[in-house]
């Protein structure tokens, strides 16, 4: 059983089964261009996808007229006081601090 100088058995009944794959190259070929053309099919679905995603977003730089953003830049410079200036504001209260405490619904 040893090889021959072409590689092939002796015993071998058909020498050129290597190339058998070649009988049928057109289907093969056929069904790679298919899945290529399916696969770039997804990949504009997808694309698209992520586009509408997108638009459905909301970002203000984007979708804010100008005089907004100027707006929410003025938003972010505002900060929470300490509570050092809240006994200012008790002083200068007109609240009855006697009152009933208010329930929604409920008449007095």
């Amino acid at each position: 059983e040893d090889p021959v100088g072409n590689g092939h058995e002796e015993k071998e009944s058909n020498p050129f089964a290597e190339y058998m794959w070649m009988e049928n190259e057109e289907d093969f070929n056929r069904q790679v261009e298919e899945e290529l053309q399916e696969q770039e099919f997804l990949d504009r679905c997808f694309q698209e996808m992520l586009e509408e995603e997108d638009q459905d977003w909301f970002i203000p730089s984007r979708d804010l007229p100008q005089g907004m953003a100027q707006l929410q830049q003025q938003l972010h410079g505002l900060s929470v006081g300490d509570g050092h200036g809240s006994e200012d504001i008790l002083s200068k209260s007109n609240l009855n601090p006697d009152a009933k405490e208010f329930v929604p619904g409920v008449k007095y």
